[in-house]
């Protein structure tokens, strides 16, 4: 039966709408871990991460609507007359991006443990749409001219990098703010199933970035500004709609708190200064192996989601990757990959591994480093876009279970703000690393008296350097990974 009468949109959304109905299904079938929680409070439960969680979906759309606004930036002519943005201009905009991101932890994760997750998610939100809001308004002048047509044209790296580093220390409010808010809510034996939620969440907001991105930078009313705009509003909206809905505690939303057996349990001393929390996290080997391979996970999951669609577009003349299922599908089959990671390490991790995280770091580390190999040697052949799709999968699978679960399990709901700042400053961190490494090692664009692309660009061999990267950040995780197999959070003795 055809579809046609649907929206474009909803046809779009309609895979990724049936694969999470089936997933819950499966979930709602699992085994329940009877922890005494009533119907009440995990009903209460959904309104408090549910608001929150998409809002940490909408900020992924506005953090990687970066990356499709360059299809349409790299089409405009810079005044030295190369592209406006390039793949070293985009490097080193999505670069400096980064590394502010990874500091700000040093900043907003103590701010988010003395002031709460709620605090976090609503400045966040606020400081992350404004930010898109500015980067509209600087693409809407280069679209229709105007007073400062000619300062954004002829600084455009220089403005680009600074609205977006704004727009990156905001956003890392948003993952502290997550795991702050739904560390009290969690108990440790079911947060197996929040990470596969936070995987869920991540993947959706990547679907957002590129898909809805994509139709909205086509589409002849909306077009390039609306890129930017669309996210900014959203992100409004849902502000509203946490100061409404979002708690930081059972207690605060008319339940009982309880103890989740977490690093933090049995702590009931007065709350450390954030130096003192500092010194204790980077003194816990757990944690800061955890991050150490959450530094991995950063730039393997970027190296393909920023990478591969550029690769495919610019190497089009000789593989013909450009226009095929995965290319035109990318956001939303980067969601299902993302979905399945997240559902696929959250279940074991609970059902299996008895909700110890390191085990399933490590099988999914070992699929990525069998899977990083063969990249090398298939980059240029069909089964490249498939082969990135199952990469996803995996180090998305990893991310949610070690930023969204373990930073809870061994920071502990007193001190997960920390803890997730620098779990997540490492994800960053190699991020950045990734940005920088590709903006040096891959072939520039060049530009023919026709405006056409040419030169090396256009050769995949010139390309080999973005799978061999892959290889060695691939082996250091899995080998991390296997350090904390049986590692568990050790609640403190009662004062």
């Amino acid at each position: 039966m055809s579809l046609d009468f649907l929206p474009g949109w909803l046809r779009e959304f309609l895979p990724i709408a049936i694969l999470l109905a089936v997933i819950a299904l499966v979930i709602a079938r699992l085994p329940r871990i009877k922890l005494g929680h009533t119907d009440a409070f995990r009903a209460r439960r959904i309104r408090n991460w549910l608001p929150l969680g998409l809002t940490y979906a909408f900020l992924y759309m506005g953090r990687y609507n970066l990356k499709i606004s360059k299809f349409a930036f790299e089409e405009m002519v810079a005044p030295d007359g190369g592209a406006l943005m390039g793949n070293d201009d985009f490097g080193w905009i999505f670069g400096i991006g980064t590394y502010v991101y990874g500091f700000s932890f040093l900043v907003n994760g103590p701010l988010t443990d003395r002031f709460g997750g709620r605090f976090s998610i609503l400045v966040g939100a606020a400081g992350a749409a404004v930010a898109n809001l500015l980067m509209g308004l600087g693409a809407w002048t280069l679209l229709h001219g105007g007073p400062g047509f000619d300062f954004v044209s002829q600084n455009f790296l220089a403005v680009y990098a600074t609205l977006y580093a704004l727009n990156m220390y905001f956003q890392s409010f948003g993952a502290v703010a997550i795991v702050k808010v739904n560390a009290p809510w969690f108990h440790v034996r079911e947060r197996g199933v929040f990470g596969a939620i936070f995987g869920v969440l991540i993947s959706l907001g990547i679907y957002f970035a590129y898909d809805w991105g994509d139709m909205i930078l086509k589409a002849e009313s909306l077009g390039l500004a609306w890129v930017f705009f669309m996210p900014a509003l959203l992100l409004a909206v849902f502000w509203v709609l946490d100061l409404l809905y979002v708690k930081n505690t059972p207690g605060e939303a008319g339940h009982d708190d309880f103890d989740t057996a977490d690093a933090s349990s049995g702590d009931d001393g007065p709350r450390l200064g954030a130096v003192a929390v500092f010194q204790m996290m980077l003194r816990n080997p757990i944690v800061m192996t955890i991050a150490g391979i959450e530094f991995c996970s950063g730039f393997l999951r970027q190296a393909i989601m920023q990478w591969y669609r550029t690769f495919a577009k610019q190497t089009d003349g000789a593989l013909g990757l450009r226009g095929d299922f995965v290319y035109e599908n990318w956001g939303m089959l980067l969601c299902c990959a993302g979905i399945l990671g997240g559902v696929f390490a959250g279940t074991i991790s609970d059902h299996v591994f008895h909700s110890r995280r390191g085990p399933v770091a490590a099988v999914l580390y070992g699929l990525m480093l069998v899977s990083s190999i063969v990249l090398t040697f298939a980059y240029q052949t069909a089964v490249v876009g498939w082969l990135v799709l199952f990469m996803s999968m995996a180090v998305i699978g990893v991310h949610g279970m070690l930023s969204g679960t373990a930073s809870m399990d061994f920071g502990g709901r007193k001190n997960v703000g920390v803890a997730v700042g620098i779990i997540d400053g490492f994800v960053y961190l190699g991020t950045a690393v990734m940005s920088v490494t590709y903006a040096i090692a891959l072939p520039k664009e060049q530009f023919g008296e026709n405006g056409e692309l040419t030169g090396p660009v256009l050769e995949p061999d010139n390309w080999r350097a973005w799978p061999v990267a892959m290889v060695p950040l691939a082996l250091l995780g899995l080998l991390l990974a296997a350090r904390v197999w049986h590692a568990r959070p050790q609640p403190k003795k009662a004062s």
